[in-house]
């Protein structure tokens, strides 16, 4: 075994088993492709569902609203408005985005910067629209980069110059703006001043905004769309105003100095969401903290004013999206450590394969003085000139694939891939040879007996899986990082089933042998026997199959869990398959509505809102249609019963009403009547029962009443009930009664428009389907070990007139208890671990994409039949399979050419 004979040596066994080689490397390309991409994968979704999170948030949340009252209160008037000149207002902006600390990034484009009026001016013209009587009011702004940020279209841009001596200045205002005020280019508009007569502010153009979605426009709404505004005031129906916006020309600034509406200098400053990455997420938050009470904003302070104030809420959409993410990242890393798990495991059981076709040389090479050093070490090269550059292409595969996210945890995996790889051959191998032996011995599996060792290591494994069990439904999954032991739980319980099985089942195989050999034929007693004398290298197979089945089953039963939690909001959030809402819909539209095609039945409702309840309190009652209701909720999470609602037959006010009610409002109201004013009207009812939720009214406290009792009141919502409804249909039957529709198969979908629940959503599908395909190979690994010696047995039980059908017969029930132990054992587990670790799963944050009330509802981990069974008996089937396409690949062959190899069996 000199060094000199290591290369040819390398080589000449690869030479003489290519397609072990082949096999080995497509092995571990695919593995190492999956763990490559499973950590970037990950980071892309995290990533992306910050972005969004950031993105998608209004502009008036996410910017960063800086502001000062004007300055030089004590100079000069000309020294005043030199001081808010565009100039000046440009050079404050220039430095308050560069006291903006990283990683946070501003967009230049859509920020803004200016001078404008803190308190709205009020404008008594004749002809602008008064709802209540009362004169409607202005904001003014001389915002920078209007000419950049809108299209003109009609009149012209404001222009000129003024100060806080001019008579006027010029305007634009926005389409929205123009058409809710009544405003035309030439209208002028007056304002009160201080120290001087009022400001009159002309209309010089209309302009369209290029992005009214963008922060130049939203950060302020008013800019871009006039807002009724309310009065204070205790009356049922507050008097209302229009609020507007002017836009100021830039140069006009100095004029607003002069005006009772309190001028202050801003800065919007919209954060760019592309550069954002979730791995510093710690570090934006400590970047806005430090901006709102911190060194960022001294040195705002420094450079835009000392009065400098910071408003945001880009914290709180950051706080929000990190609980998000906090609650999706252990549920996938169960999935990823189940996965890594039994992929594991196949490499190592195609190291023991080639050690099981290479014992005979291995024997020899050790009884020709062959060291365990030397050995291990040859069959580590071996192994690496076909795994490393495996391990490499997958790498790249997984870069290809999923181009985003960092190199090194990707390089890691791969290497680790790379590494389980080389020596899963030596591991298996070397063990097995620690004595110079002549020949291999027996090991039946009936007649080993465990070492103690490997009772010690049963018994870690025990512990650790009733630690992180125990931790797990203690503590949950909802606590944010990521917990190794925690993840891992369900792996090590199937561990533990694995080695129990392991150690239990040749006691029914050797008890079903008995009576076996009592009967006629000798199929089911031969079978029994060789399946009960499996060799101990059957362990592995099975730990594979029951990892990988309870891992399986665990992920589908997470996947069906998150679906019925998202049906189970999108049900609460519409109440029903469809919804018509308006303000009062005609008596007929009911009717209508149920001619539409897919429709199976339609439940009118009148609904009340603020309805005053003792003790102040407000909340919506509605009343419906037992019977209508009764059809319509059966069978849904909001089934009732219609005899709660049915009123007595009674003259309506009269009767004490049966009244369903929310849990709060059934411990407010109690068990006695209640009188109420509803709709104008009396009555009294009583909590007959409470439901958490109602189709009636979605997401608020109310009360369902029998409609009867309410008198004759005019539906103002329709619920419709109907899987497979033509959905433009409805909405043009509804638009022709001035109704908008809202269809559940919408509510359900904006559950699910987030980044991070569609990638968690879509790294856990592949992770449980890769999670199967490993299962596979592990029971084809398990199958091809045995198939030399089972050929051999066969052609020897031909030459003894064993037919072709008998042989096939033979293998099948051979492979059968195998499978259906770890079929069984797998389910058992599945349902095991779900049981045990469901009270400590939360999976709110992988269903759910908003943070709502309706995020909790339905959000349980529940065993998922279909995941429990399907994959079980996809492993009998496959198992029987195998067997019989073995037993007919054998009967080609021919007897002679199986029983040639003689003893090499």
């Amino acid at each position: 075994m000199a060094g000199r004979a290591l290369a040819p040596w390398v080589r000449t066994r690869l030479r003489t088993a290519p397609g072990a080689a082949a096999a080995l490397a497509v092995l571990v390309l695919m593995t190492a492709w999956l763990a490559a991409a499973f950590p970037r994968g990950v980071e892309t979704y995290e990533n992306d569902g910050l972005r969004h999170a950031v993105a998608s948030a209004a502009p008036a949340r996410t910017a960063l609203q800086f502001s000062a009252g004007a300055p030089g209160l004590s100079a000069t008037a000309p020294d005043r408005a030199a001081m808010v000149s565009p100039a000046e207002l440009r050079q404050h902006f220039d430095a308050v985005v560069r006291t903006v600390p990283a990683p946070l990034t501003i967009d230049r484009a859509q920020s803004a910067y200016g001078l404008r009026t803190g308190q709205s001016l009020e404008s008594d013209e004749p002809f602008l629209p008064r709802p209540s009587g009362i004169p409607a009011r202005f904001t003014v702004a001389a915002q920078a980069g209007l000419a950049t940020h809108a299209r003109l279209v009609s009149g012209r841009l404001p222009g000129g110059r003024a100060d806080q001596e001019s008579a006027g200045a010029e305007v634009a205002v926005t389409e929205d703006t123009a058409r809710a005020l009544r405003l035309t280019p030439g209208a002028v508009l007056h304002v009160a001043g201080v120290g001087r007569g009022p400001l009159a502010l002309t209309v010089t153009g209309i302009v369209r905004p290029l992005e009214p979605g963008g922060g130049y426009w939203s950060v302020q709404p008013v800019l871009r769309t006039p807002q009724l505004e309310s009065v204070p005031s205790a009356a049922p129906e507050p008097p209302k105003y229009w609020h507007g916006a002017l836009l100021l020309a830039p140069n006009a600034a100095p004029a607003l100095l002069a005006t009772g509406g309190k001028p202050e200098m801003y800065a919007q400053l919209a954060p760019e969401s592309a550069p954002l990455n979730a791995r510093g997420l710690g570090d934006l938050k400590d970047a806005v903290a430090s901006l709102q009470a911190g060194p960022a904003l001294n040195d705002a302070r420094t450079v835009f004013s000392s009065s400098t104030a910071v408003f945001t809420e880009l914290d709180k959409v950051l706080i929000a999206y990190g609980s998000a993410r906090d609650a999706v990242r252990p549920v996938v890393a169960v999935a990823g450590f189940g996965t890594a798990t039994v992929a594991a495991v196949v490499l190592l059981m195609a190291g023991g394969l080639a050690a099981t076709r290479r014992a005979a040389e291995l024997t020899l090479l050790r009884a020709r003085g062959g060291s365990l050093p030397q050995i291990a070490g040859r069959l580590c090269a071996e192994s690496a000139v076909v795994v490393v550059p495996a391990a490499g292409a997958g790498l790249v595969l997984a870069l290809l694939a999923v181009p985003d996210g960092r190199f090194g945890p990707a390089l890691a995996a791969a290497a680790g891939v790379a590494v389980l790889g080389c020596v899963a051959l030596p591991l298996r191998a070397t063990p097995a040879h620690r004595t110079v032996r002549s020949a291999a011995e027996r090991a039946d599996l009936v007649r080993e007996k465990a070492s103690a060792r490997r009772t010690v290591a049963e018994l870690t494994l025990l512990v650790l899986a009733a630690g992180a069990v125990f931790a797990l439904r203690r503590r949950g999954t909802a606590g944010g990082s990521v917990d190794l032991l925690l993840s891992a739980a369900p792996v090590l319980i199937g561990v533990m089933a694995a080695l129990v099985l392991i150690r239990l089942h040749p006691l029914p195989l050797r008890w079903a042998a008995r009576p076996a050999g009592r009967l006629r034929g000798v199929l089911g007693f031969l079978a029994l026997a060789r399946a009960g004398r499996a060799p101990g290298g059957g362990a592995l197979p099975l730990l594979a199959l029951l990892t990988a089945l309870s891992t399986a089953a665990f992920g589908g039963s997470v996947l069906a869990g998150t679906a019925d939690a998202r049906d189970r909001a999108a049900l609460y959030a519409t109440g029903a398959d469809a919804r018509v809402d308006g303000v009062v819909l005609p008596k007929d539209l009911a009717a209508e509505v149920a001619g539409v095609p897919g429709v199976r039945s339609v439940a009118a409702v009148h609904i009340e809102y603020a309805v005053e309840l003792p003790g102040g309190a407000k909340a919506a009652v509605a009343g419906v249609d037992p019977q209508a209701y009764a059809r319509l909720t059966a069978g849904t999470a909001l089934d009732v019963d219609a005899a709660r609602l049915k009123a007595p037959s009674a003259k309506p006010g009269t009767a004490v009403l049966p009244a369903l009610a929310s849990p709060s409002l059934a411990r407010l109201l109690g068990p006695n009547p209640v009188a109420l004013r509803v709709g104008g009207k009396d009555v009294t009812v009583r909590v007959s029962a409470d439901h958490a939720w109602s189709a009636a009214v979605p997401g608020t406290a109310y009360l369902l009443v029998d409609a009867a009792g309410l008198a004759a009141k005019d539906p103002t919502a329709l619920l419709v009930g109907g899987s497979s409804l033509d959905a433009k249909a409805l909405r043009a039957t509804a638009e022709h009664g001035g109704a908008t529709v809202r269809l559940r198969s919408q509510a359900r979908e904006a559950f699910t428009d987030s980044p991070l629940q569609k990638g968690a959503g879509r790294v856990y599908g592949v992770a449980v389907a890769a999670g199967a395909g490993f299962a596979v190979l592990a029971l084809l690994l398990s199958l091809l070990r045995g198939a030399p010696e089972r050929s051999a047995l066969l052609a020897r039980l031909r030459t003894m007139g064993l037919t072709r059908r008998q042989g096939r017969a033979l293998l099948v029930l051979e492979s059968l208890p195998a499978a259906f132990l770890a079929a069984a054992g797998g389910a058992l587990t599945g349902w095991a671990s779900i049981a045990l670790l469901a009270p400590g799963i939360d999976l709110a944050g992988l269903a759910l994409a908003t943070t709502s009330g309706l995020a909790p509802v339905g959000a349980e981990l529940r065993a998922d039949p279909v995941s429990l069974v399907l994959p079980a008996v996809c492993v009998l089937l496959l198992a029987a399979g195998v067997a019989a396409a073995q037993a007919w690949w054998s009967g080609r062959r021919g007897s002679i050419t199986e029983l040639r190899a003689g003893d090499a069996r």
